[in-house]
């Protein structure tokens, strides 16, 4: 059984999913496909179809969300010690060697990598090079656009 890291943030938001999915999304495409069936023969029912591939769509994510969920390591990184190395959890300020841009990362499970909030998987290139490094450690990244060196400018765990 494969573990899957999430933070307590990145758990609850999947367990906030998982809500919705249960008690508003498949209720709704319940009532869909009764309403579909309604209106007679279902071989040429377009509606009853679209209803029936929502449920599909709706079941299969419910069941990923809950194998996610039962198979996941919740990892607060408030509660980490790591000595200033960077590990699962911890934020991030690096310094683009190349352009002198300041950019903040927080290193997270897949599941929760949003780059637009500052958030990297923690299978991503950028986040493999920089993890078991520390502040002023110089990491070069193998990007899809070459190598870039970053500085590590200072590791947080919040």
């Amino acid at each position: 059984m494969i573990k899957v890291p999430l933070t307590v943030n990145g758990a609850e938001l999947l367990r906030s999913e998982l809500q919705r999915l249960k008690s508003v999304e498949r209720p709704s495409v319940i009532a869909a496909i009764a309403e579909a069936r309604s209106h007679g023969d279902l071989s040429e029912n377009a509606e009853y179809d679209a209803a029936k591939e929502r449920q599909g769509f709706i079941e299969g994510r419910i069941a990923d969300l809950e194998g996610k969920l039962s198979n996941a390591v919740i990892i607060n990184p408030a509660e980490i010690d790591a000595d200033g190395r960077i590990v699962f959890g911890a934020t991030i300020d690096l310094e683009d060697l190349e352009s002198s841009d300041n950019v903040t990362y927080q290193i997270v499970g897949d599941d929760e990598a949003d780059i637009k909030a500052g958030k990297i998987s923690v299978s991503s290139p950028i986040a493999r090079a920089l993890i078991g490094k520390s502040a002023g450690d110089v990491v070069e990244v193998n990007a899809p656009a070459g190598i870039r060196e970053y500085e590590v400018l200072d590791v947080k765990y919040l």
